[in-house]
């Protein structure tokens, strides 16, 4: 009965236009006022709310955020492009695969599939219509490729996960998030070849070995942010709370030395960062007192217990779950998805054998088909801002990729070894 209520509030909450933090904290209120009303329910959700933020492992997230807010103003995206442009620019479709590699790259640096489908698809859409591409196979290169730097890390929606799982190692997470990540991209780029093939879309001159050379140098200071930030995880010198404070006075040595971002600017970014970073608060908060609801009445064992009812099969277990991630993705913000879901879904794994870990990846990257979706895909609304053109125009492009990271997902989900690799090679 609580379980119906809650979800019956959230769902009503949303459908009105309630921001989904507010939703999340007034459908936890409420429920705790009808099904359990000896306990004060305003003074227990902002004591949970207390409680779920004091984390050290969550300051993290305004480091990050503030790190990818300076990438994207310094100028990186263009040296990034330049050097991507270098190595596959000559294949059919080459500045397809250019956005799909530079996407990657900068995603992994920034952090944000909005800052990379912003910064790349600002640049590369004009390029590619230079070229004769169309704008809805631009956007729908640039949208879904954006998404992989989520997967790829340093990723914030992976800090939101080892905190919602009860503290899954962020050292692993980051490290398990390679090979999917890179896969993703690879399928990209199968579907923009065989689409650029067909539409007739070519490459450009092949660049020489000095051209590849010097667009790699000037993007080397950017690329080595990866190096230094997961190295230094890796290797025990500082964990990820200081490595993504290393990665912000990084940015800052990087951009005064390009000279791209002058002091004027770094109170807006500072701005920028603070507005972000206090949504993904809220989020964290409300949604540890849904968390704590759930925990109270059973809910998440209750779950466990009806989806091994359905089949005691992991196979099958693991794709209804990849389904109703998928559904809720269209509906829901990935980190509030994250964040409520993680609880629920993380007993049913563990009961199958699956290792958190794997799980985590197989869930951001299952979260980041939806974000590319409507009604509430923010990286679909700015690929198409950017690329301006309409969504009903850009998804008959955008179908193909869809397919490309569905059968991504499959093949991470059902094979285990594709995240758990590295992890293992570093004895994490």
């Amino acid at each position: 009965m609580e379980a119906l209520i809650l979800v019956l509030t959230f769902l009503i909450l949303l459908s009105i236009g309630v921001p989904i933090a507010w939703c999340i904290g007034l459908s936890s209120i409420f429920t705790m006022l009808v099904s359990i009303p000896a306990i004060p329910a305003f003074t227990t959700v902002a004591q949970r709310m207390a409680t779920g933020l004091d984390s050290f492992s969550l300051l993290a997230i305004p480091f990050f955020v503030l790190a990818g807010q300076i990438m994207n103003r310094g100028g990186i995206a263009r040296r990034l492009i330049a050097f991507a442009r270098s190595l596959v620019g000559s294949l059919p479709g080459g500045l397809a695969h250019v956005n799909i590699i530079s996407a990657m790259m900068f995603g992994a640096i920034a952090g944000s599939a909005v800052a990379a489908a912003s910064a790349i698809g600002s640049f590369m859409t004009g390029e590619m219509e230079k070229e004769g591409y169309s704008k809805e196979f631009s956007a729908a290169v640039n949208i879904t490729s954006s998404t992989t730097g989520l997967v790829i890390p340093p990723s914030n929606v992976l800090i939101v996960y080892s905190l919602a799982s009860g503290g899954v190692s962020i050292a692993a997470l980051f490290l398990a998030g390679y090979i999917p990540g890179i896969l993703t991209g690879l399928f990209l780029m199968i579907v923009a070849a065989i689409w650029s093939k067909r539409a007739g879309y070519k490459g450009s001159e092949r660049s020489t070995l000095k051209q590849v050379w010097t667009s790699f140098w000037s993007a080397f200071p950017s690329l080595l942010l990866l190096l230094v930030v997961i190295g230094g995880i890796v290797g025990g010198i500082f964990t990820a709370t200081e490595a993504s404070a290393v990665a912000v006075l990084y940015c800052l040595v990087l951009t005064y030395f390009y000279k791209e971002v002058s002091f004027k600017e770094l109170p807006d970014i500072f701005l920028s960062s603070v507005v972000t970073t206090a949504i993904v608060m809220l989020l964290v908060g409300t949604s540890m007192s849904m968390s704590w609801i759930m925990a109270y009445e059973n809910i998440p064992q209750d779950i466990t217990a009806a989806l091994l009812n359905i089949s005691d099969s992991k196979i099958v277990i693991l794709l209804i779950i990849n389904l109703i991630l998928l559904f809720v993705g269209i509906f829901m913000d990935m980190t509030a998805a994250v964040l409520i879901f993680t609880p629920i879904f993380l007993p049913v794994i563990t009961e199958l054998g699956m290792d958190p870990t794997h799980f985590g990846i197989v869930m951001v990257l299952n979260l980041c088909i939806g974000i590319c979706t409507p009604p509430v895909g923010a990286v679909l609304f700015v690929g198409v801002g950017v690329a301006e053109t309409t969504i009903p125009k850009v998804i008959r492009p955008l179908m193909p990729f869809f397919i490309a990271m569905l059968v991504a997902l499959l093949l991470v989900t059902y094979i285990p070894e594709l995240s758990l690799w590295l992890p293992g090679l570093f004895g994490l």
